[in-house]
């Protein structure tokens, strides 16, 4: 898969994806980097330490968030985006589910849409990022944790968001899919997602795991957002476990070392002739 100017062997490497929000009320890390200065401080940072994308986010999607405008969405990320690229030659997400904020990313250099709401949202996203030729990542999500057999229908959901993008005229060499860890689905639901990621791989896209500090940490942990690294920690070694492509991380550098391991423990035949 290519991403700005980057080929990821998504079939036999695990890459971390880095969260820069630059809003005031993520759940996790609200209003550290919503100015230029902490915002790039932050990315050179999470470069050093192993980022292989930057996703950025304006708007926060925690339970209870408030949304804000399009404009005002565009005002927090756009700046950001152009500010980076001039910096940094790393590849840009825009996270985002408004057609608008994506065309305004794409427009300021940015590399990859990342839609939390699988195209379901807005009806024009899909053409936005056909138009565009950008990567995308394509979330599932539902309203309500609402399921008669939770599995099946989140399969089935993902088979009809990809049915759309390529009704869309987007490549399927520029998609990949996120089954939506925290989003429309219930504690025992995300854990069975995390446990059954391999099965999402039947369709040949690449999968995205996005489990970073969130409540399905929290809950089995019995612990606060900044205390799940651990946790988190877990879940990205199951992903590159079970061939996921990317994970979605707020603390790159732990989340590299771990993925580093893991791969080496899992290719140790090559390890034996590189000694």
């Amino acid at each position: 898969m290519i991403i700005g100017n980057r080929y990821f062997d998504t079939r036999n490497n695990t890459y971390i994806m880095g969260i820069l929000n630059v809003t005031p009320d993520s759940f996790s890390d609200g209003g550290k980097y919503n100015t230029l200065d902490a915002a790039l401080f932050h990315v050179e940072e999470m470069i050093a330490d192993g980022a292989d994308i930057i996703d950025i986010g304006g708007e926060s999607t925690r339970p209870g968030y408030t949304m804000i405008s399009e404009e005002e969405e565009i005002a927090r990320t756009a700046p950001m985006i152009a500010a980076i690229k001039e910096r940094f030659d790393v590849p840009l997400s825009i996270d985002t589910y408004k057609s608008k904020v994506a065309a305004a990313a794409v427009e300021a250099g940015v590399d990859m849409i990342n839609d939390a709401w699988g195209l379901k949202y807005d009806e024009n996203m899909a053409k936005v990022i056909c138009d565009s030729g950008k990567a995308c990542c394509l979330m599932h999500n539902r309203e309500k944790a609402e399921y008669t057999d939770f599995f099946s229908e989140l399969q089935s959901d993902l088979q009809g968001i990809l049915k759309t993008a390529k009704q869309a005229g987007i490549a399927s060499q520029k998609v990949m899919i996120d089954p939506g860890i925290g989003f429309g689905k219930t504690y025992p639901q995300n854990l069975e997602v995390i446990c059954r990621l391999r099965e999402l791989q039947q369709w040949g896209y690449p999968v995205m795991l996005g489990a970073s500090r969130k409540s399905v940490i929290g809950l089995t942990l019995d612990l606060p957002v900044d205390e799940r690294v651990e946790g988190t920690l877990v879940t990205t070694v199951f992903a590159a476990e079970n061939s996921c492509a990317f994970v979605r991380v707020h603390d790159v550098k732990e989340n590299a070392r771990a993925i580093r391991m893991i791969e080496a423990i899992l290719n140790y035949e090559t390890a034996k002739l590189v000694k």
